[in-house]
Formats: C-alpha cells, structure tokens, sequence
C-alpha cells in the first residue's frame, strides 16, 4: 500500500472517531439526569394493589401496637410513581415479604419502627429518598364493638375497633382506604353515641404531626368527612 493511501486511511479514522466522541458526549450532555426513585430490577415484586391514606408523613405511623404473625398491613411508598399500595401479611416466621427488598422482621415492631427498617433498606439500591406509609389493616375476630365512617373516603361503613390498641379518628380513615379526593381534611366530624360531637382537623394530625389532637374512639362512634366547597 502506498504511502499517501495510508496517510490518507489514517486521516479517516482519525475523523471517525473524532465524530463518535462528540456524538457520545452530546448524548450523555442531553441525557436526563437520574429519576427519583431508582427504577427497580426486572425480577422485583409487582406493583401495590391496596390503598392506604394519602399522607406524606412518616411521624404519625403507629408506635405503639406490636405486629404479630398473621397481621395484615397497608404498605405504600410516597415516591412511587403509581403512588399505590398493597396490603402484605406478616408470615408464620414473623417476616413481611416487602416489595424490592424481601423479607423483613417485623413480629415485635410497631409500623412505625418497620416502616424506617424498611426506608432504610430501600434507601440503599432503589430509593435516592423512601418515604415508606405503613399501617395495620386487619379486622380482628374479636372487637370492642362498631364505629362508623361516611362521607369523602375510599370504602365507607361500619368498622370493628380492635380490641388490643388504641383505635383514634386518622386509624378509621386509614381502614376506610384514605380522603376522598376532595375531602375536606381540616373539618372531620365525630359523633359519639351520646349525640356530643367533635371537629378534628387531620391535616393537623397527618401532614403537621400534632398526634396529640387525634381523639379516641368508642363503640358506636360515627366519623362524617365533608367535602371542601371550593374544589381547586
């Protein structure tokens, strides 16, 4: 081969490959910066089916009431995309089979104390941040008795009260599915068996952490959640 031809062949490689760096660093300055969360692996678990309140808010979790083998409970994380949930049960061996992360011990903790192990297990592969909604979803053969809910909820009716925890007004709604979408959070009547009634504001409770101004309930206790005037 002549020497002008390969000089000539060099100058064209040389060109080639000037061309594919600048292509490849225009797609990588073009390229979207990495979601929030992190997409999960193709053999993780399947997607949530249940529904739980629509709070943001990992402080008002239940701290007190201590899972056991056969507890069912709510599971949602605020960042997923779908912004669903599903409801899980806590196996013989005292383990939650959780989404992405597998089986967890929970037999002994109380949602609240779950639910960080599990934000912390996410945070670690396929969450930048994990917000994770835990509650106890689970109707007890045994009861205190009956409350009601009606008005801008998910599922409306009756609900036993379970007779080993504290049942409170933000417990019913979650049972109940969660608000409506244009339920009025701030004004949520309770009515006792007695005919005295409450306002609560679980906007309060929920999104701002006063838990303390969550009422217990009692047998017979009905819960009426308005709707807001303006829907905006």
């Amino acid at each position: 081969m002549g020497v002008n031809m390969r000089v000539w062949l060099y100058a064209l490689v040389g060109v080639i490959c000037i061309f594919s760096t600048n292509s490849m660093f225009a797609q990588d300055l073009n390229s979207p910066p990495p979601a929030t969360p992190k997409p999960p692996s193709p053999e993780g678990p399947s997607t949530a089916t249940a529904t739980v309140m629509r709070t943001n808010s990992m402080a008002v979790l239940d701290d007190k009431k201590k899972l056991g083998s056969n507890d069912y409970v709510s599971f949602r994380v605020v960042e997923d995309r779908d912004n669903e949930s599903q409801r899980l049960r806590v196996n013989d061996n005292g383990e939650l089979e959780v989404p992405y992360v597998g089986l967890v011990p929970a037999r002994g903790k109380s949602c609240k104390e779950l639910a960080y192990t599990i934000k912390s297990l996410l945070e670690k592969e396929y969450y930048y941040h994990a917000t994770v909604i835990l509650a106890v979803d689970r109707v007890s053969e045994k009861s205190r008795g009956r409350i009601y809910v009606y008005g801008s909820v998910k599922q409306q009716g009756p609900q036993e009260i379970p007779p080993d925890e504290s049942y409170t007004v933000s417990k019913a709604i979650i049972r109940a599915g969660g608000f409506g979408d244009f339920a009025n959070k701030r004004k949520v009547k309770l009515t006792r068996k007695n005919g005295q009634e409450s306002t609560v504001d679980l906007k309060r409770v929920i999104e701002e952490g006063h838990t303390d101004e969550d009422l217990d309930l009692a047998p017979d206790d009905q819960i009426y959640v308005p709707q807001r005037l303006i829907n905006m």
